[in-house]
């Protein structure tokens, strides 16, 4: 591409940045970093999407969305305390006593339990220190983080498989309660998951994929990425249940009783099944590291994507690097004040409502629509299709353009609707109702995420000059490169501009 070209590229591409004119143009940005390697690219989005998703979210949700009639059955028992409290396991109380500390209601949100205030400390510490660099030190990192986790699964899955009792716990897995598939809770489980755990529409894959080279294969990427992930999740569910399936044949109960369907499930049939091997001391301190790496690689990758995505809005601040690292620093310091109300000994209620509420569930679902509108129809699927040709050098699966203009919105859009008018309000450990305000906390959450895309929609138009309707040109750059650029790709020519 020429100078001339180049020059009118970035006139085009000034038009997508709010309060633009026609003929502004914008600094030359400095040169983009890049992956050391395709392999710390690679492990970078295996250590984002293959986290606690797969080893605690994905088997919690199965447990919780398969044993209801069962839970039934364990309400009719309360009428004997002594009875049900002699099946209680010292894991749970361990787990809920020692550990957290849990109080009886988000009402009670008692004080900071000072032991794990420090734990998170040191996490948003670490997490700080793996991104400080860029994507230089968090491809570093990411060669232990996001590898050390499968040895454990595997030796974790060869011991509870080993255990007697374990393959009713399969079965439990395997064989799940038709009855459930009416429940809409159980498909936006599903849904909420399939995003949750893939990491898509939030951004961060979009932000690791921008530190490629252009050539780079994403349409390889995606589809070993996301068999990875499933089978990471499937595997995981085997090595919890077999666990569960021991505990229940120990406790003389049905596996649906014998743990509560929470968050704190991995952290019961995991380290039950690490108190059973060898020096278990040993493997227990292995199994947390895997436990810290699970949550670390997927907690600095997302504030990579964050100062990636307010770097690029204001490219030419962030240029220096000091700037960066306060940005940085700024970041994981309130996101460690705002984690301090979740190591409280009422803190599990706040989180599952942050789970529930806050970017997961028919949030998610939202974004997905309009992120599927808007590559599909107003960008374009043909042109995206091409997009894809032009980077990688070979046409992808045909059926890929249909995926992003009919299915994917259609199925995204009945999911959100379906979970809209069936929802139903959140239950700590399907017994503890929250009371109003509690609610009203979770719906403070999922505004917080959604209004920003009106919001921000408001200020562009409101400080673009012209009519409306000039408005409206500025923002559709499809046409203008369309029209102006109709044998190259825009991906190019955007690379181009910002490389040049």
């Amino acid at each position: 591409m020429d100078q001339r070209q180049n020059t009118q590229v970035q006139r085009q591409v000034s038009l997508i940045q709010p309060g633009a004119k026609p003929g502004d143009t914008q600094p030359k940005p400095v040169e983009r970093e890049q992956w050391g390697s395709k392999i710390e690219f690679i492990l970078a989005v295996a250590g984002h999407i293959i986290g606690l998703g797969n080893v605690w979210r994905f088997p919690y949700l199965c447990y919780k969305n398969g044993g209801d009639g069962c839970f039934e059955h364990g309400q009719n028992q309360t009428l004997h305390p002594h009875l049900f409290g002699n099946s209680s396991s010292s894991v749970v109380e361990f787990w809920e006593r020692r550990i957290l500390g849990l109080s009886s209601g988000i009402d009670e949100i008692g004080s900071i339990r000072w032991d794990l205030a420090l734990c998170l400390l040191l996490a948003w510490t670490l997490c700080y220190f793996c991104v400080w660099k860029g994507v230089k030190s968090t491809g570093k990192v990411v060669y232990f983080t996001a590898t050390f986790p499968y040895v454990m699964l595997v030796v974790l899955l060869v011991r509870g498989l080993t255990l007697p009792g374990a393959k009713d716990g399969v079965m439990f897995y395997l064989y799940p309660d038709p009855s459930r598939l009416t429940d809409p809770e159980v498909w936006m489980d599903a849904g909420s998951q399939i995003f949750y755990s893939y990491g898509v529409c939030t951004g961060v894959l979009t932000s690791l994929g921008s530190y490629n080279k252009y050539n780079n294969n994403c349409y390889r990427d995606c589809v070993y990425l996301c068999l990875l992930n499933s089978l990471t999740s499937f595997v995981a569910g085997f090595a919890i249940f077999s666990v569960l399936g021991f505990m229940a044949k120990e406790q003389g109960v049905d596996i649906s009783l014998v743990a509560e369907s929470g968050p704190g499930l991995a952290f019961i049939a995991y380290p039950r099944a690490v108190a059973l091997m060898p020096l278990p001391q040993l493997w227990a301190i292995f199994f947390f590291i895997m436990i810290i790496f699970l949550g670390l690689d997927s907690e600095f990758v997302y504030q990579e994507a964050l100062v990636t995505t307010i770097s690029d809005m204001y490219p030419t601040f962030f240029q220096n690097e000091c700037h960066r690292k306060l940005l940085l620093l700024a970041i994981s310091v309130g996101s460690f004040f705002v984690g301090l109300l979740m190591v409280t000994e009422g803190g599990l209620y706040i989180f599952q409502l942050f789970d529930y509420y806050a970017c997961s569930g028919m949030t998610l679902l939202l974004f997905a629509v309009l992120q599927s509108v808007c590559i599909g129809w107003i960008y374009g699927a043909d042109r995206q299709y091409d997009n894809i040709q032009d980077m990688i050098g070979y046409r992808p699966w045909p059926y890929m353009k249909y995926c992003w203009q009919y299915f994917t919105p259609a199925i995204c859009t009945c999911t959100f609707l379906f979970s809209l008018v069936k929802y139903t309000p959140l239950k700590f450990n399907n017994t503890y109702e929250y009371p109003w305000w509690g609610y009203a906390i979770g719906g403070f959450f999922t505004l917080s995420s959604t209004l920003l895309i009106p919001l921000w929609m408001l200020y562009a138009v409101s400080i673009t000059p012209g009519t409306l309707k000039q408005v409206w040109t500025h923002f559709t750059v499809r046409t203008n490169f369309q029209d102006m650029y109709k044998n190259i790709s825009v991906t190019q020519l955007i690379f181009d501009v910002t490389h040049s």
